[in-house]
């Protein structure tokens, strides 16, 4: 079933995840707090459980694409894209937050964007499923995309 495989992309997109963490901490309370923000800024506690319950999809995602393939060459372009829109998710919150650059980070989305379409696009030949477990977290990112822009507007 090859489920270390699952394990390696649960422990890859969690561990982003806790990167981005840290960076989001290093400037949470210091900076962001003292920022103008639009009206519908979801409150911080909601951050939490969406992207556990995006980074778990997109573990899930990628073990589909590769279970489906057979082999890591098999799926070496779709799992290729997914690790480079992995990295750009991890290093959006070092830009944006650790860095305090929101107009950087706006760039940065923007071509976190295309590569999680890119990565979308590469999955669902490959698995419908996985391809659709994806589209929750481009919303996400769209959404953060025009959060990131209106703060950076904002306070600009």
């Amino acid at each position: 079933m090859h489920l270390p495989f699952l394990a390696l992309m649960i422990v890859l997109c969690f561990g982003a995840g806790a990167l981005g963490g840290i960076a989001t901490s290093t400037g949470l309370e210091s900076w962001y707090a003292t920022l103008e923000k639009p009206s519908w800024n979801p409150p911080g506690w909601l951050f939490g459980p969406v992207w556990t319950v995006l980074y778990l999809a997109m573990a899930i995602a990628a073990w589909l694409v590769y279970r489906k393939a057979g082999s890591l060459g098999a799926a070496a372009v779709p799992l290729t894209l997914f690790a480079i829109q992995l990295l750009l998710n991890a290093l959006w919150s070092f830009v944006f937050f650790h860095w305090q650059r929101p107009g950087w980070a706006a760039v940065e989305i923007a071509i976190l964007w295309v590569a999680i379409l890119a990565t979308i696009i590469a999955f669902f030949p490959r698995s419908p499923l996985a391809g659709g477990l994806l589209v929750p977290y481009i919303a996400w990112v769209t959404f953060a995309a025009a959060l990131n822009w209106t703060i950076w507007r904002l306070n600009a």
